[in-house]
């Protein structure tokens, strides 16, 4: 359980003792201000207010009434009706010295499917798939950690009208004898040269309309082009996860293509059941709860008046599969938030089709823009978009001027090995870091940098934690003592690991990320405070508060890495 956990349930107990209505909640939240104590319930003037009873009042019959006897070290009743806690150091160190094992072991486990990064198999990925991949990562780590079922659906974009265009370009390149994966090692390049190739040469542009009804068709020769294409396309992309630190696989892979088979039974089935339309030929899912201002119902095409489908059709067909053969209890997708509407669509269309049982959450968990310093979308000098692996090859670069900056004796291989840790590191703290939902500023200067809220602060206040018990000549896994609390800095130190739980129980309700990195950056700062006022190794330190300590810099080493490792971030013992 939780700290808060603990303490409302104490609470609660008191409030039903006094026979308050059972929707009044303590409503409790960790202070902001020591002055306030350790935490604070604030529903105490809302139930006041129902009740039509003096809120002070209330709260002092409810303090009298709550057994905080070896939790509470001081409680009082403060404004117009809050109750401050504070906890008994005792309390937190009895807390802390838990089998971490058990600490998340959860009796409500959810089979979680998660659709994220699901980049366009058409081009190379760019920085346009990095905040759906990264924080759609991050908050799959999260669930598993908490004891969910997680599901990743890879959603990639292998079909369409462009793959007949690229079929028939790599056609022509197969024909002058050049091999696949050689014409295939620039994607964008090649994108570009069948476009051009399209939009120049209408016999060309044929050929490749043609193979769009080929591939459609299930041609064997087509679809033999079309896998080649695909299988290095995919393969680009796996090795962008594996250099971001991503934990998705070729295994998460369930493109477009996937759910072709199904589309025209799905529809069939949709236009019986009524919920299709006929509109002037194409078969249109009128949705009244979206409807406009003029109360026109919203209309979603699920097959063009020429039989063709569109990805409202695979998405449809998706959410179906994910719900009723995966066995969803809850269906994430993160995706940007120009795709609202259409997301709204699906939920709305899926629901009314009964493709997706009540009792089963779909989440569209939406994010903003990675922005240049000119305020516009980031993009190169010349304006092109920023391919990922030319932006984590730049923050290799740099990242490995920055550690021979700091330590020019270290061997070339260990500077790549520090550098490449520390340039991922930055490139997914710089962004998961940000509100989700709004856009942000990407600047070099401040994301690869020891200083402030960043990620090579955070792997160094790591760092800097194993070399304390490398300088004690101890291990610190195996390391492993009683924890006494008796300075201020050894308490906010302890309330903030013992926090650790909270907040990885909001990210996985809210999806938010950065409030695990703020999160982390109080951590790492409250053991800076800790080490600076609480000396470990000094000769003057009695053995009990060596090892107390020694005990809660390895605890906040291991939430440090555990906590980075959920955002996908390594950690290095030696910097």
């Amino acid at each position: 359980m939780t700290i808060s956990s603990i303490l409302e349930n104490r609470l609660a107990e008191a409030m039903r003792s006094l026979d308050l209505p059972s929707d009044c909640s303590p409503v409790l939240k960790s202070s902001t201000n020591p002055k306030f104590g350790d935490y604070q319930a604030n529903g105490v003037i809302a139930a006041a207010k129902q009740l039509g009873k003096n809120p002070r009042q209330l709260a002092k019959a409810i303090l009298n009434k709550t057994d905080f006897e070896g939790i509470a070290c001081k409680t009082d009743v403060a404004g117009p009706g809050f109750i401050n806690i504070e906890l008994d150091p005792d309390f937190l160190a009895g807390l802390l010295g838990r089998d971490e094992t058990k600490v998340f072991k959860q009796t409500d486990n959810k089979t979680v499917v998660i659709d994220y990064s699901a980049p366009n198999l058409a081009k190379e990925m760019h920085v346009g798939h990095l905040r759906s991949t990264i924080i759609g990562d991050c908050i799959a780590r999260v669930l598993e950690y908490r004891g969910d079922t997680v599901i990743r659906q890879n959603h990639m974009g292998d079909w369409g009208t462009q793959f007949g265009m690229l079929v028939a370009e790599l056609e022509c390149h197969l024909g002058a004898g050049q091999n696949a994966e050689l014409a295939l090692a620039d994607l964008e390049t090649f994108y570009q040269r069948a476009k051009k190739h399209f939009d120049d040469d209408p016999e060309f542009a044929d050929q490749a309309r043609a193979y769009v009804v080929r591939l459609q068709s299930g041609d064997p020769h087509s679809r033999a082009l079309w896998k080649q294409f695909i299988d290095v396309s995919v393969a680009h992309n796996l090795e962008i996860y594996k250099q971001l630190n991503v934990s998705l696989t070729r295994r998460d892979v369930k493109p477009e293509s996937a759910y072709n088979d199904q589309l025209e039974t799905l529809v069939q089935e949709l236009v019986r059941m009524d919920v299709a339309k006929d509109d002037q030929g194409a078969k249109v899912i009128f949705i009244d709860t979206l409807a406009n201002r003029k109360g026109e119902a919203s209309a979603m095409i699920i097959r063009k008046s020429d039989g063709g489908f569109l990805y409202a059709t695979t998405d449809l067909a998706a959410l179906q599969y994910r719900s009723k053969v995966l066995k969803a209890d809850r269906i994430l997708y993160f995706i940007d938030a120009r795709q609202s509407l259409h997301m709204k669509q699906v939920f709305a269309a899926g629901r009314l089709a009964e493709l997706v049982p009540p009792n089963v959450r779909l989440e569209h968990h939406s994010f903003g823009t990675m922005m240049g310093k000119d305020g516009k979308p980031f993009k190169t000098r010349t304006g092109e978009t920023v391919k990922l692996a030319h932006l984590i090859d730049e923050a290799k670069e740099r990242a490995e001027k920055l550690v021979k900056s700091k330590n020019s004796c270290l061997s070339e291989k260990h500077i790549k090995t520090i550098a490449r840790k520390l340039a991922i590191g930055a490139i997914k703290y710089a962004d998961l870091s940000k509100t989700r939902t709004h856009d942000y500023i990407f600047d070099w200067d401040g994301m690869i940098s020891f200083d402030g809220n960043t990620a090579p602060y955070l792997q160094y206040a790591y760092t800097r934690i194993t070399s304390i018990f490398k300088r004690a000549n101890l291990d610190l896994e195996s390391h492993s003592s009683v924890i006494t609390i008796t300075e201020k800095p050894e308490k906010n130190l302890a309330l903030k690991l013992l926090q650790f739980e909270e907040i990885i129980e909001q990210v996985s309700l809210d999806c938010y990320p950065h409030v695990l990195c703020n999160y982390l950056y109080e951590l790492a700062s409250a053991f800076m405070s800790f080490y600076e006022e609480c000396p470990i190794l000094r000769k003057d330190i009695s053995t009990e508060k060596k090892e107390s300590r020694l005990e809660l810099a390895k605890l906040t080493a291991n939430k440090l890495a555990c906590g980075l490792d959920l955002l996908g971030i390594e950690v290095m013992p030696t910097m």
